[in-house]
């Protein structure tokens, strides 16, 4: 993939890092992307360092030298890594139908671009799939030899998705209220069995009730805005879709972000920090079937899911 051009649409995430957001321009450059379109946050009220570091990185914008169209979303004012996020690739389902985003701290594999140009083509029409991630956090297990499989749930550190399913969005989660009360989370993560009790049959919830209540926590603190995030609520958009999300079967992804200036990463200890990427074959193997990974989704709700 040595000549590899990027005619996907690429967005880039960024704020005020520029040693990071540096690092992963320099591999967005080497694919040469047609289309950039470009996400920034202002400064925050109060934080002198911010002015600097984030003209630091928007400079970085103006040093493209190769043909390509550059869109800018610069925000006047502070809207936060929940929000900001949010609106940005709201605004960028509003240019284009479908695009590979990438946050400043999210380091790709140069083989990350070309194996999400292929399968956003691939499941262009196929509603099922809302997403397309570089991320594999199952340290080595892998199930079949196919290059891909299947998952339940969102992971966007490194991503690409389609208008068709961004439009489920909701940063607001307004419908959560209908779904808490109505307890459908146990509908998705649980089952159902009859019972008898006092010679009645009775409906009783069975298995994945402690993953029902860990999301039930996340989205009530969404919901809440307790939590300054916006890919909960895109994991909400997808259960409430019975959406799958394509996973790698080995690391494309590498997050270098864990840190003190971090927000949601301060653990440097974390195993989720700058997790080694490696180079996706071609062609890509596709599986034969589209059917989820249940025991690599139960190892990453145990893993990533649970605290």
């Amino acid at each position: 993939m040595k000549d590899f051009v990027c005619t996907t649409p690429i967005a880039l995430i960024i704020f005020n890092r520029p040693d990071l957001t540096q690092r992963v321009f320099t591999e967005i450059r080497k694919v040469r992307p047609e289309k950039l379109l470009v996400i920034a946050d202002a400064p925050r009220p109060n934080r002198e360092d911010d002015i600097e570091n984030c003209a630091l990185v928007r400079n970085m914008i103006e040093t493209i030298d190769w043909d390509c169209e550059v869109i800018k979303n610069y925000s006047p004012i502070h809207l936060g890594c929940g929000r900001r996020p949010a609106t940005g690739i709201d605004w960028i389902f509003s240019l284009v139908e479908e695009a590979i985003i990438l946050e400043d701290d999210c380091l790709p594999h140069p083989t990350f671009f070309p194996y999400c140009q292929e399968l956003l083509k691939k499941y262009s029409d196929d509603r099922r799939i809302m997403s397309i991630s570089g991320n594999n956090f199952q340290y080595g297990r892998r199930r079949t030899a196919d290059s891909y499989y299947f998952s339940r749930y969102t992971q966007t550190c490194g991503w690409a998705t389609w208008k068709r399913a961004w439009q489920h969005y909701d940063f607001d989660m307004k419908i959560w209220p209908e779904v808490r009360n109505g307890q459908w989370l146990f509908d998705i993560f649980g089952s159902m069995q009859v019972v008898a009790h006092n010679h009645q049959p009775q409906f009783e919830v069975i298995g994945g009730v402690r993953i029902a209540q860990y999301w039930h926590r996340m989205f009530e603190a969404a919901y809440q805005k307790k939590i300054d995030a916006w890919d909960f609520q895109f994991a909400f958009a997808s259960f409430l879709q019975s959406g799958l999300h394509i996973l790698p079967n080995l690391n494309l992804i590498s997050n270098i972000g864990y840190g003190p200036e971090g927000t949601h990463t301060k653990n440097m200890e974390s195993p989720l920090a700058n997790i080694p990427v490696e180079a996706m074959g071609f062609p890509l193997r596709h599986p034969p079937f589209i059917i989820r990974d249940a025991w690599a989704d139960a190892f990453l709700q145990a893993h990533n899911f649970s605290h």
